[in-house]
């Protein structure tokens, strides 16, 4: 049941982020001054925002951003992290000795203080962003991978391959890569919830996407000044986070136990 409540809150965030224009026809930059914080109308649903921009339309611009943090964070950590993680637990030896230390010292920083200290040298943007998530985001990955390659690397028919002679690189594309593929799944979804939080920290901040563009994150920070007079500047964003990041958890959970020997 909660597998198809988080579905459905994902695909609800898709379909805004992809049926845009035909939800809302106002540009998200353009401004009503005279109307700045109006609630919520029928021309308006969610209002308008301390200059006057319509938030629906800035709330659709700021979930493609979301959404493509999310994606492209989880794919580029989610492909190192196989790579390094499925070479380490099948090598064994000093390389999974070295990579266990590389390992040790990223994760000896808190990932969002090691992703503010990168943004803050590189300079706000949204590739940046995205480089310091993924410099301490595969981390999880690879020690996930490694793992799994401990123990698929023990069983018979892993053995058995490399009894006839077969390739390092082919033992691991054939049989060990696609042992640890479920497990890889899961934690991708579960991080790139993650990956929507860390962004959304990092915008509220100052450190992510830069004004006009609007983000969530941004959004929230525009609004923690007008909570008394109004607090539909943060409910909106506010909501649109959590109800996204409880989605992705609940797909999470759902494949989990879909994809479990288990299950």
């Amino acid at each position: 049941m909660t597998y198809r409540i988080g579905l459905a809150l994902v695909i609800g965030v898709v379909a805004l982020a992809v049926l845009g224009p035909w939800l809302s026809p106002y540009d998200p930059a353009a401004q009503w001054l005279p109307l700045r914080l109006q609630g919520p109308t029928w021309a308006h649903p969610f209002g308008l925002d301390e200059l006057g921009r319509d938030i629906l339309a800035r709330l659709i611009v700021g979930a493609r951003i979301s959404l493509l943090v999310g994606v492209a964070v989880v794919s580029v950590s989610a492909s190192v992290g196989l790579v390094i993680g499925a070479i380490a637990g099948y090598t064994g030896g000093w390389v999974d000795a070295l990579i266990g230390r590389v390992m040790d010292v990223l994760l000896a920083f808190p990932g969002i203080l090691l992703s503010i200290a990168l943004v803050a040298v590189l300079g706000p943007s949204l590739a940046h962003v995205v480089l310091a998530l993924v410099v301490g985001g595969w981390v999880g990955y690879a020690r996930l991978v490694r793992g799994q390659a401990l123990k698929l690397r023990e069983l018979e028919f892993v053995q058995a391959a490399r009894a006839i002679g077969a390739p390092t690189w082919r033992v691991l594309r054939d049989h060990v890569v696609p042992g640890v593929l479920p497990a890889l799944i899961v934690q991708s979804t579960l991080g790139m919830a993650g990956a929507i939080i860390a962004e959304a920290s990092l915008s509220f901040l100052g450190l992510g996407v830069q004004p006009p563009t609007p983000s969530w994150g941004t959004m929230l920070d525009a609004g923690r000044g007008h909570l008394l007079d109004a607090p539909h500047l943060t409910l909106v964003p506010g909501l649109a986070i959590a109800l996204l990041v409880l989605g992705l958890n609940f797909v999470g959970d759902g494949l989990r136990d879909r994809l479990s020997p288990r299950g």
